[in-house]
């Protein structure tokens, strides 16, 4: 099914939204890559220009959505019993205007490329119609941890607003790194630009010509051979915490893109199996002035891995 060229007007309701979920929402059934091929290609334009996935959505803003050809609407996927049960048991906070789930690793934040079924797919269908739900920020697939959902428009804007400017949310991630973590190592400041390679994967390495990127690092706990980090990214870019460690010369345990194979797969022997990530706490000043403080604790499987190294602290 086809559509022709749209001419959007974004509505006080819409405002804040990034161009590449406005159109995932518009072109129901399109698949992801070709919505961010229409982006890349120019053919969606924002106000007469062009505009990249990330770009956040202002009130008036006209979008030209140019004719695509997607699928008939098929019944929306609902997550099993056993998914859902895992969801729920998930949730650390929720009020009437923001829910807080303590994700696990494995489950994408959102669907796309192969997946039809993330956290947020799974929320609507468990919540229903009636509940407005959309991600305020991402973890990547492998990360555990606190993820924040909006369940009004205005917390959603208030909260990407504090993001954006760098103030009000303190994110916090427990990571397991190799080697021994200098204490005096407390910042990387490096800046990051997204690679893409012939195969097609999305890569980020550190360069000249990226985006601005600080990390603040602290170390928690020293082992054998690898250290027990607390990481807080003070801003928000894709794979930054995974990039600054690499960087720093102590890859993350686990990470089969930036990390040490060979230290992957001894570490893989001592019961660290997965990208040793954690997103702990997250610390968030309400529109009320008030302070909201949760904690999600390590996952069973990472508690149970730092249990059987030894500790040299």
């Amino acid at each position: 099914m086809s559509q022709g060229v749209q001419q959007l007007t974004i509505t006080e309701e819409e405002v804040g939204q990034r161009l590449d979920n406005y159109l995932i929402r518009v072109l129901k059934g399109a698949p992801k890559s070709l919505i961010y091929r229409i982006i890349r290609k120019g053919e969606v334009r924002i106000n007469k220009g062009r505009a990249k996935p990330d770009r956040k959505l202002v009130a008036g803003d006209v979008v030209r959505v140019p004719p695509v050809r997607v699928a008939e609407p098929t019944e929306t996927p609902n997550p099993g019993k056993g998914l859902r049960h895992a969801i729920e048991s998930a949730i650390i906070y929720e009020s009437k205007e923001l829910l807080v789930v303590n994700k696990p690793s494995g489950l994408a934040v959102h669907g796309g490329s192969g997946i039809s079924l993330g956290l947020i797919e799974s929320l609507r269908a468990m919540y229903g119609d009636t509940v407005y739900l959309e991600l305020v920020h991402r973890l990547d697939r492998d990360t555990s941890g606190c993820v924040m959902v909006a369940k009004k428009r205005s917390m959603l804007r208030y909260l990407q607003n504090l993001l954006v400017t760098q103030h009000g949310i303190d994110k916090r991630y427990l990571a397991l790194v190799t080697g021994h973590w200098s204490k005096r190592k407390t910042l990387i400041n490096a800046p990051l630009r997204k690679n893409e390679l012939q195969s097609g994967e999305r890569v980020v390495r550190v360069s000249e010509e990226g985006k601005p990127s600080k990390t603040e690092f602290r170390l928690v706990e020293r082992y054998d051979d690898c250290t027990l980090i607390e990481a807080k990214p003070i801003t928000g870019r894709t794979h930054q915490i995974r990039v600054h460690a690499q960087h720093a010369g102590h890859p993350l345990i686990g990470d089969d893109k930036y990390g040490d194979e060979e230290t992957n797969k001894a570490m893989k022997r001592k019961g660290v199996k997965r990208l040793f990530l954690h997103a702990a706490s997250l610390r968030v000043k309400m529109p009320d002035d008030t302070t909201l403080l949760l904690e999600a604790p390590l996952p069973d499987d990472l508690a149970a891995a730092l249990k059987g190294l030894r500790s040299i602290t």
